[in-house]
């Protein structure tokens, strides 16, 4: 999935999804309002948040490691079922261009002559090819950059 435009996305994020409290759920945690409510939606890069996407199992296998070294809330990861089968961790703004990432790590970030956009599905509902490989927790908790690099290089 291509998803470097040099286009400039006009839209408003989408209003966040009803979450109600009852006695049988009371811990419900809030959706984040840069999760769409239905279907997947493009965010532009540099406005939430950044993202390093890593293909295939090696995507897959950091996610997994990551979620071990943080207790199992490694933060918002997305991942792709066809094709090169990306897997999307969201960073901070600026964490991704900040860092020199291994070989096969692309970084999805905006910056002055370049604009990139990451898809981010629903939390429910018809989002193939992309799930939610680890859920958001907060609006403002995203995986961290340098556990991130870490997780990467499990040999270091």
């Amino acid at each position: 999935m291509n998803t470097e435009s040099d286009e400039v996305n006009l839209d408003e994020p989408p209003l966040a999804p009803e979450n109600p409290e009852s006695p049988e759920n009371p811990a419900v945690p809030e959706i984040p309002d840069w999760i769409p409510s239905t279907g997947i939606q493009l965010r532009k890069a540099g406005v939430q948040f950044d993202a390093v996407r890593v293909d295939g199992d090696a995507g897959r296998a950091a996610a997994d490691r990551l979620a071990r070294m943080t207790g199992g809330v490694p933060g918002p990861v997305v991942q792709e079922a066809n094709g090169s089968r990306a897997v999307y961790f969201l960073v901070p703004v600026g964490a991704a261009s900040r860092r020199a990432w291994p070989p096969g790590v692309t970084c999805l970030a905006s910056g002055p002559g370049r604009i990139a956009y990451i898809p981010v599905p629903a939390i429910n509902g018809q989002t193939w090819p992309l799930t939610w490989r680890y859920l958001p927790t907060a609006r403002d908790h995203f995986v961290h950059a340098l556990l991130l690099k870490a997780a990467l290089h499990p040999e270091e």
